[in-house]
C-alpha cells in the first residue's frame, strides 16, 4: 500500500481548486457572452411631414343661413413613424467584440428594437400590460382616453412567434400588437400580416419591436424590411428614440 504524505495530498488539493476555479472562469464567461439584440449604426435617414391640405371656399349671400359638413384628415401630433432597410451579417465574437468567424446576410429577418431607454435590458423583456403603457402614457403627456392614444392604438394582440437572443421565444399572439399599412390600405389585425409591431417592457421603460420582414411592399408601395410607429410627447419639440437589431 502507498501511503501519500501531507504535501502530496495539499498539492492535489491546490489542482483540484485551480480546476473548478478555471471552469467557473469558463463558464462565466460563456455566459457574458449571449445573443442579444445590438445597437445599430444609422446610415442614412430622412424625415418628412405630411403636407397640408389647402383650405375650402364657400360663398353665401347675406342674410342666408348654411348648414356645412365638414371633413377633414388631421396629422397626429402623438406618433412618428420609422421604415426602412437592415443591412449586415451574422457573427460569431467573444466578449472583445472579436470574430471567430462571420456568415453574409442574404435573407432579412429578426427584429428591431426603438425605446426612449439607451440601455434596455433584454434578459427581461416581456409583454407589456396595461400598467406599462399607462405609465408611458403619463411620462409622454398623452391622455389614455384620446383616439390616438397608446392603449387605443395597441388594442389587439395578432402577432407571429419570435425570438429574442437574451430571452428566448415570444409566443404568438401573447403580445399587444399593430400592423402597419400596406400600399396606404389598413390591414386587417391577423398572425399572417406583414411588418408587425409589438410593445414590450423590461420592467421599466416600453420597448417598440417591429418584425423584420425581407424587403415587403410597403405603406407607399416601397419595399422596406421593417414600418413601425412610436409615439411622442405632443407638448415637446421631440422625443429621442435608440435602435436596436436582432438578425437570424
Amino acid at each position: 500500500m502507498i501511503i501519500e504524505n501531507s504535501t502530496a495530498r495539499k498539492e492535489k488539493a491546490i489542482f483540484a481548486l485551480a480546476v473548478v476555479l478555471v471552469a467557473i472562469m469558463f463558464s462565466a464567461s460563456v455566459l457574458f457572452v449571449e445573443s442579444a439584440p445590438q445597437g445599430v449604426i444609422v446610415l442614412y435617414n430622412n424625415t418628412e411631414n405630411g403636407s397640408s391640405t389647402p383650405a375650402a371656399a364657400h360663398t353665401a349671400a347675406g342674410g342666408s343661413f348654411t348648414t356645412l359638413v365638414l371633413n377633414v384628415t388631421s396629422q397626429t401630433s402623438k406618433w412618428k413613424a420609422y421604415v426602412g432597410n437592415v443591412s449586415g451579417k451574422l457573427t460569431l465574437d467573444n466578449s472583445n467584440n472579436m470574430t471567430i468567424y462571420d456568415w453574409t446576410l442574404t435573407t432579412v429577418q429578426g427584429e428591431v428594437y426603438v425605446s426612449r431607454n439607451d440601455s434596455v435590458n433584454f434578459t427581461s423583456l416581456a409583454c407589456a400590460n396595461s400598467t406599462h403603457i399607462s405609465s408611458e402614457e403619463t411620462a409622454l403627456s398623452i391622455n389614455s382616453t384620446s383616439d390616438d392614444s397608446i392603449n387605443r392604438t395597441f388594442s389587439q394582440k395578432a402577432h407571429k412567434s419570435f425570438v429574442i437572443g437574451g430571452t428566448g421565444v415570444v409566443a404568438n399572439s401573447t403580445c399587444y400588437s399593430i400592423s402597419t399599412y400596406i400600399g396606404d390600405v389598413s390591414q386587417a389585425a391577423s398572425e399572417s400580416s406583414v411588418f408587425q409591431e409589438v410593445i414590450m417592457s423590461d420592467g421599466s421603460s416600453v420597448v417598440y419591436v417591429s418584425i423584420l420582414e425581407d424587403a415587403k411592399v410597403g405603406f407607399d408601395n416601397s419595399f422596406y424590411d421593417f414600418q413601425m410607429i412610436v409615439p411622442d410627447n405632443p407638448t415637446e419639440v421631440s422625443n429621442t428614440y435608440y435602435f436596436y437589431a436582432e438578425l437570424g
